[in-house]
């Protein structure tokens, strides 16, 4: 850090929660950030990072652009409730981190000292041995720009990466992005939608199996509640919603699956028959790249019991 630098300090476990309340991250950051009350009634955190306590510090202490940029590190110990403690150091609720701050005038001020924390991680992870893939990831709760986490190829660990072995590339599940090699859809192979009566059918597998289909002919839904709104995600039935990627699509905050009585508030019917076909409410729908060339399908309609086919078997 000092090579690349950064100067050290040691900030407060222990934090206000008027900080965390003005970054708005009180609210969003979720059950990990541990919330206490002291003797007063006043609310306190322990931290998880140092992002508000950083910020508020340099706010008040540094004056003139002319004193950036300033990079400041501490080697702490920091506090999560997971929700599932694992690994034994590599996912506790109390842990030892090293974390670095730094302010600047400009993006590429930033920028250079973006890619001197990236080289000078990397010599440490060269020099100790580990087998690592810098990963390009979701900044989560922490927020920011560019984001890249170095991973140490394990056979027991908790993410999965994707990484090419030609190039550079690496990214986690959560960001790596699929190629599409399917086809355009040609007009000419669209048929009239047909009503097939499927009852009590409110999974993929159950409607391909009743209607003797590959779940990858069918269309799924999924409603979402991001911040405020929803969102109904399309994608091919045997593949699964990634609700980071739904996050950073719609640019939320917040993304969770919606609940029963959601579904039914605004699509009108259960969860198992939530489809794309004349919604009456106001929602946003977006297909994954793998809807696109989809053509002798079957996806539901509002009604429950039936569904809206195209496929072979069907008509």
């Amino acid at each position: 850090m000092e090579k690349a630098g950064a100067a050290e300090l040691l900030m407060p476990v222990l934090q206000q929660a008027e900080m965390w309340q003005e970054s708005g991250r009180w609210y969003t950051y979720g059950p990990e950030l541990m919330r206490m009350k002291d003797r007063h009634g006043r609310e306190f955190a322990l931290g998880p990072t140092h992002e508000e306590v950083i910020t508020s510090l340099v706010r008040s202490e540094v004056k003139s652009y002319k004193k950036l940029p300033l990079t400041l590190y501490q080697i702490q110990s920091k506090f999560r409730d997971e929700q599932r403690p694992r690994f034994g150091l590599l996912r506790g609720r109390e842990f030892i981190m090293k974390d670095a701050y730094s302010f600047h005038s400009s993006p590429e001020s930033l920028d250079e000292t973006y890619n001197k924390m990236f080289t000078a991680y990397s010599n440490v992870f060269s020099k100790v041995g580990l087998n690592f893939r810098p990963v390009i990831a979701d900044s989560g709760a922490m927020g920011g720009k560019d984001t890249h986490e170095f991973m140490a190829l394990s056979e027991v660990g908790e993410d999965t990466i994707a990484y090419s072995d030609t190039s550079s590339y690496a990214a986690n599940i959560e960001m790596a992005e699929a190629v599409y090699h399917g086809k355009e859809a040609n007009p000419a192979d669209f048929k009239e939608l047909e009503k097939v009566h499927t009852p009590q059918m409110k999974t993929i597998q159950d409607v391909a199996g009743f209607l003797e289909v590959e779940p990858s002919a069918c269309i799924k839904s999924v409603l979402f509640k991001a911040d405020d709104a929803y969102v109904l995600i399309l994608t091919r039935g045997d593949h699964e919603v990634n609700d980071v990627k739904v996050k950073n699509l719609v640019g939320a905050q917040l993304v969770e699956l919606a609940s029963r009585e959601e579904v039914l508030k605004v699509i009108g019917t259960e969860p198992g028959f939530v489809g794309p076909v004349k919604l009456e409410a106001e929602v946003d729908i977006y297909a994954d790249l793998a809807v696109k060339g989809m053509t002798k399908c079957c996806r539901w309609c509002k009604r429950s019991g039936l569904s809206l086919c195209q496929c072979q078997s069907c008509t």
